[in-house]
């Protein structure tokens, strides 16, 4: 079944991505993008679960702005301070008090040669405290691309019934390397025969003369929690994967399903033949602080998803081996430093859940039609009252 939340959809139909976007080969006084938002309150660490959450960089695909703050939280006076490219003026005023309780407030930013514009919704979303101990992963909600309609994108169930974007894959990254392919031949899509209903499906694929001719000739087919920065994926692709968000409860079990049938021939990034290497899949949980020790914002990327220092527990499944039937895993959290449980209560921090049909996929290595199916995950946590 396909989802996707009200207010997006509303947004998305009745503003069409390409009639309101700035692109980036425009001269600079023709851009009107919205780069920060930063909200000054008193007492932000009543307001938000983190001080530097009032400010947030705005990545130049997104037009929806949104702020998690506490439940108790005031949002009926709020006046958003906008850095805006060079010249750009916004609608309503910089800085001017609105009012986000009734729903995303809707902001026009125009070009310094006053030709173009863009629109953006800012909104604010009360944070609820789960009580839930487990987080369940299904992969029943998804949908094409809403921009592009090219490939699937999912959504996770709430508490409240309400579906969110806390996932994400490299499809946008197979979509500038190789558009000519259909939905079902990116590297990741729903599969309909999955346990109980549907499943996820990845397959590493060829990316084309375009991907070989950078080096990147294969894409491995992966599924995250997190945030896939499609701007930066050309130039710098392992920048592109931004893992984590925000947790609030102690994981310590990672179980699931899996199937997984390797393809053929190990290929290395220049599409060479590596004689001898076989493929295999890859699966793992990772739990890290989102600030440094000086309050710095956190966010792990695709060179240090299992490097980074504020990482404090993983769960990895060992071996992804080759077979045609439903494999269950279960693995243990193996932590490297207690939690703080206030820091844990604030959502301090983030955790991610990362699927990839090749092991190596992040350095474009792996046999293309490597193939893994997932389903039924859970990530079984607990928690203080």
């Amino acid at each position: 079944m396909k989802y996707i939340s009200k207010t997006v959809a509303t947004i998305l139909v009745t503003i069409p991505f390409w009639a309101t976007s700035c692109f980036q080969d425009e001269p600079l006084n023709a851009e009107c993008d919205i780069e920060r938002i930063q909200i000054t309150i008193d007492h932000p660490e009543q307001f938000f679960f983190q001080v530097t959450d009032s400010m947030q960089t705005v990545i130049t695909t997104d037009s929806v702005i949104t702020f998690e703050v506490r439940s108790h939280a005031d949002i009926t006076a709020l006046a958003p301070r906008f850095t805006l490219t060079d010249g750009a003026t916004i609608s309503p005023a910089n800085g001017s008090v609105q009012d986000f309780s009734n729903g995303p407030v809707l902001y026009t930013v125009t070009s310094q040669d006053g030709r173009w514009t863009r629109r953006y919704w800012v909104e604010f979303i009360h944070k609820t405290i789960t009580v839930s101990d487990t987080l369940k992963i299904d992969f029943e909600h998804y949908e094409l691309e809403p921009t592009n309609n090219s490939y699937y994108v999912w959504y996770q169930p709430q508490d409240d019934g309400s579906l969110s974007t806390l996932w994400a894959s490299g499809n946008g990254g197979f979509w500038i390397s190789k558009r000519s392919a259909k939905p079902n031949e990116y590297p990741t899509v729903p599969e309909e025969n999955g346990l109980d209903g549907a499943c996820l499906r990845l397959t590493t694929r060829d990316t084309g003369p375009l991907g070989a001719a950078m080096n990147k000739a294969i894409a491995a087919g992966n599924f995250y929690m997190g945030e896939f920065d499609i701007s930066v994926a050309a130039r710098t692709p392992l920048k592109a994967t931004r893992f984590g968000k925000p947790f609030d409860r102690k994981p310590v079990k990672f179980i699931g399903n899996y199937k997984y049938q390797p393809g053929p021939t190990f290929i290395d990034k220049y599409k060479k033949p590596v004689v001898g290497r076989t493929d295999c899949g890859s699966a793992y949980a990772v739990l890290y602080r989102n600030h440094d020790a000086d309050g710095n914002p956190v966010m792990l990327f695709g060179d240090d998803v299992q490097t980074n220092p504020n990482i404090v527990a993983i769960a990895k499944v060992p071996n992804i081996h080759p077979t045609n039937s439903w494999t269950p895993w279960e693995v243990e959290f193996n932590y490297y430093t207690e939690l703080d449980t206030e820091l844990l209560a604030n959502y301090g921090y983030s955790l991610t859940v990362v699927f990839s049909s090749s092991v190596d996929g992040d350095v474009f290595e792996g046999a293309i039609d490597s193939e893994m199916l997932v389903d039924k995950v859970r990530v079984v946590c607990v928690r203080e009252e």
